[in-house]
């Protein structure tokens, strides 16, 4: 069962239509086995990556196929936005960030002493 459920992640089904089926177990039953079985859930992982490179892919297919633009639109954002969630080093926004000090320039760090002397 755990292959099968692994193999239709990779071909892009969603959890929720796996578990609908009548010889599947339900979405908790397999989130209990997650949690207990460590070669299910690395295998569960690599299943996921696989489906978000099919996702992905479903990507180009809609932008081609689709005559609609609003519809294909809705379709292929919610794709992105659900490729970057479950892949985000491939499928994420990239994110950079820089320091700069005034006007733009480097970044100074000043470093003051302070002499306290006996007595003072």
């Amino acid at each position: 069962i755990a292959d099968r459920i692994c193999e239709r992640l990779s071909e892009g089904e969603s959890l929720r239509s796996i578990c609908e089926a009548d010889n599947m177990p339900n979405k908790a039953t397999v989130f209990r086995w997650l949690a207990i079985h460590k070669t299910f859930s690395d295998q569960y992982a690599r299943a996921r990556e696989t489906q978000a490179d099919v996702i992905a892919d479903e990507i180009l297919h809609i932008a081609d196929t689709t005559s609609d633009p609003v519809k294909a639109r809705v379709q292929i954002d919610s794709r992105k936005w659900l490729a970057g969630k479950m892949l985000p080093k491939v499928y994420g926004d990239k994110v950079t960030n820089e320091h700069t000090g005034t006007d733009g320039g480097a970044i100074v760090h000043e470093v003051r002493r302070t002499i306290v002397r006996p007595g003072s």
